[in-house]
């Protein structure tokens, strides 16, 4: 699928992560700003990679701005983005979840 509009979900307070999507047109490229970037940088990656995948969104810019928050938090900011980027916010996918 082809991202709509650029969308955010979170937000930037400790423990939680705030992500942006835009299109893209070169794959999926990062940004991500974290203070645990050393040891965390590919398993954020991975699991908002993981999250673009069950939607089928090959090109997009995300921006990340991590403070420290847990896998579980960074899927559900990645679903709440991804659906607002796909303006499917009124009608959740939920067999991805």
């Amino acid at each position: 699928m082809e991202i709509k509009k650029t969308a955010m979900a979170g937000t930037l307070e400790s423990s939680d992560v705030q992500i942006m999507l835009s299109q893209g047109s070169d794959g999926i490229t990062f940004d991500l700003v974290s203070d645990v970037a050393k040891q965390f940088d590919d398993a954020i990656k991975a699991t908002i990679t993981a999250v673009l995948a069950l939607y089928g969104v090959d090109n997009a810019e995300v921006k990340v701005v991590d403070k420290g928050a847990l896998d579980m938090v960074i899927k559900a900011r990645a679903m709440t983005a991804v659906q607002r980027a796909l303006d499917l916010a009124d009608e959740p996918n939920w067999e991805v979840m």
